[in-house]
């Protein structure tokens, strides 16, 4: 048996997972809060093994309840707004549930919960509240009513589009809801650097710089050709040796 708590400020958000949790007899309610003050204490009294965690709520928001928690159990983010899917996996959520979803979508989170059950998934998302420095190893995007996983390893650069941002991977180009600014806030600077106010680069995707009197153009290894604006310049000499 595993214990399971619920945290949404809306009652059919609870009724949902309360229903769809018939499904699974294994699992065993303990407590349910509207609130994040509420849930908070909730949460430290029972330990639950899963917590189905709303993020915005009166009190405290979910990743505040997090934050204080005394142990983290697994959790799954329940919401109806996708731009918080980011910071979600930051903080190595085991699935982020976007309302309203169907009863398969739950089953998909059920096993993503089951494989996940005696890894150290809980020690991981505890280490990257600890440490605010923490890089995600993959992101979501938003694509039609799914989010799509991408690996950040497999993004050559990004594109400033207005307040979001396209993200041109080696398999294909995906439209994030973050602009690029807070993409780069996100990114490894390890791994990703600003040369233009619209364009961020990897620098593992780099083929050649073609260098001029006072400019630099990246040429890519998948063809596409990068300008450094004057102020990012320093981005690519410091790579110069």
């Amino acid at each position: 048996m595993k214990k399971v708590i619920l945290v949404d400020d809306e009652d059919a958000g609870r009724t949902l997972i309360r229903q769809y949790l018939q499904h699974f007899p294994e699992m065993i309610i303990v407590g349910e809060a509207n609130n994040g003050v509420d849930a908070l204490d909730l949460i430290n009294r029972f330990k639950p093994d899963i917590l189905f965690l709303d993020i915005q709520m009166p009190g405290l928001s979910g990743f505040d309840v997090i934050k204080h928690l005394e142990e983290i159990p697994l959790t799954v983010f329940s919401t109806a707004f996708d731009k918080y899917a980011l910071q979600a996996f930051e903080v190595h959520a085991v699935d982020y549930l976007l309302k309203p979803y169907t009863l398969e979508r739950f089953k998909t989170c059920m096993q993503k919960l089951n494989s996940n059950a005696g890894s150290n998934n809980v020690q991981t998302l505890a280490e990257s509240l600890i440490n605010p420095q923490t890089y995600p190893d993959k992101i979501l995007v938003q694509k039609a009513q799914r989010l799509i996983a991408v690996s950040i390893s497999d993004i050559i650069r990004i594109e400033a589009e207005g307040d979001y941002s396209n993200l041109i991977t080696t398999t294909a180009n995906h439209l994030s809801n973050f602009g690029i600014s807070a993409l780069e806030s996100r990114l490894s600077p390890s791994n990703f650097i600003r040369v233009h106010r619209s364009s961020m680069v990897n620098i593992s995707y780099i083929k050649e710089v073609h260098k001029y009197s006072h400019s630099f153009d990246i040429v890519m290894q998948n063809g596409d050709v990068v300008k450094v604006s004057r102020s990012y310049m320093d981005s690519i000499k410091k790579f110069i040796f």
